[in-house]
């Protein structure tokens, strides 16, 4: 049976909110919820900006005051599957998981079932948020990056961490193999928002959205690329790999913000991988209820290691 309503999200809105559309807005400031269940909060009148009802169109205003009402959350649909996991701590709290390349994260359209999501659901009791799709989320990997995730496992857990994320307080550190020659070291600090051509696609390149900062040392020399770790100072969508392709070095394998690749040894080593190069190593942050601090890191899997040697020895 549906449940009661959860309680309103309340928020100001910046300066540099201002006459973005404010459902896209919201999908920002409030990772919580999907946009989808935005959206359909705002058609059902459940969205306030300044007082007023807002609708689709409704542009944000700088300084006003925003409040969602969640509906009441429907039956869980996402049911419960037996998908190995593997599982780097768990405690009465959260969940510390090394997410595989190729594993959806939660249910979406195109991806009803098989995600980590299902798969926690059968290993464990995993809550938090409103979204009856997305139980304990607080942050994504894109379906072919693998790596570090946390999960909550209680709602005062997901409550602290979404917080912690906000924040930015967490240490999170990817390795990618970049195409070319990167800097040595670099800080990318730019604005990102979606691009305003292609539905899926992000950008780094526009004058207006939220701060995005990246910071990325080379750590080896490759055949035509680099292998790179790059520190996360925020969380942007596709952050690492706007950043990287935009700056003239796409990760090796990227489909959407990739180019075509002219050196045939890179482009046999692309194919083989069949993804992106792309890692989440390292997630390190205070315990979300005890304070203790806590540091999690993966290995990149075997498809990975094979590109890497491959372009080590070419």
């Amino acid at each position: 049976m549906p449940g009661s309503a959860p309680a309103p999200t309340v928020l100001t809105l910046e300066e540099e909110d201002a006459g973005e559309r404010l459902d896209r807005v919201l999908a920002r400031r409030c990772p919580e919820f999907s946009r989808s269940a935005l959206q359909r909060w705002i058609e059902q009148g459940r969205v306030e900006q300044a007082g007023e009802v807002v609708s689709r169109k409704t542009k944000a205003m700088a300084g006003a005051e925003v409040s969602v009402h969640p509906a009441p959350p429907e039956a869980m649909s996402a049911e419960p599957q037996d998908i190995p996991i593997e599982v780097l701590f768990e405690d009465a709290h959260l969940i510390i998981v090394d997410k595989p390349p190729g594993l959806v994260v939660h249910p979406a359209p195109g991806h009803p079932d098989g995600t980590l999501v299902n798969a926690l659901l059968h290993h464990a009791a995993v809550q938090g948020g409103a979204d009856p799709l997305r139980p304990g989320i607080v942050h994504r990997l894109d379906k072919d990056t693998g790596g570090v995730m946390v999960v909550a496992k209680t709602p005062q857990a997901h409550e602290r961490l979404v917080e912690m994320f906000q924040q930015h307080a967490l240490e999170r550190a990817y390795l990618a193999i970049a195409l070319g020659r990167p800097p040595q070291s670099i800080t990318y600090d730019t604005f990102h928002g979606r691009h305003s051509a292609h539905r899926k696609k992000f950008t780094s390149r526009g004058d207006r959205g939220r701060r995005a900062v990246t910071h990325l040392e080379t750590v080896e020399l490759l055949h035509g690329s680099a292998l790179v770790r790059c520190r996360l100072e925020t969380g942007r969508t596709h952050q690492i790999r706007v950043h990287l392709a935009e700056h003239g070095h796409p990760v090796l394998g990227d489909s959407l913000y990739g180019k075509s690749i002219g050196d045939p040894e890179l482009r046999r080593v692309s194919t083989e991988l069949g993804r992106q190069a792309l890692h989440a190593v390292l997630l390190a942050f205070a315990h979300p209820i005890t304070g203790e601090a806590m540091r999690f890191e993966s290995e990149p899997p075997e498809s990975f290691q094979r590109a890497l040697e491959a372009l080590r020895v070419s």
